[in-house]
């Protein structure tokens, strides 16, 4: 039986950057003396925002697709690719709290590894369904 400990490890990490995006969030609300809930007002703040929001609306894509492609092909390489998602996430908010032209690289790190875990996965089971096995 495949054991699914790393992955789910790497699951639990991501909610982790997720949390600690959310604590820059708030040192950036600190910073510029602009209280929640108000988003908007200063650069710094609206940029880290974004930055926080734009890995949210990617963890849907990912975490999903990491669980099926572990399950349907590879729990190690699922937790490969979830780790190379990670990091692109953290250079995609570094560069995207520094300046917006700065988050290019790390969107091009993640975009990779999700969309090689949603292909594998999709691909997959596909596979399994078109011969049976599903």
């Amino acid at each position: 039986m495949q054991s699914y400990a790393y992955v789910a490890l790497v699951t639990l990490a991501s909610a982790l950057v997720y949390f600690g995006m959310a604590l820059k969030v708030a040192l950036a609300h600190s910073a510029t003396g602009i209280r929640p809930p108000a988003m908007t007002g200063n650069p710094l703040l609206e940029r880290t925002v974004r930055a926080h929001v734009n890995t949210l609306e990617w963890m849907p894509i990912f975490l999903p697709a990491m669980w099926l492609f572990a399950i349907y092909w590879s729990a190690t390489w699922a937790a490969v690719l979830g780790v190379v998602w990670i990091v692109g996430r953290i250079v995609y908010f570094i560069g995207y709290v520094a300046a917006p032209e700065k988050r290019f690289p790390g969107f091009a790190i993640q975009a990779t590894a999700a969309t090689v875990l949603v292909l594998g996965a999709i691909g997959r089971i596909v596979y399994l369904l078109a011969i049976g096995a599903a």
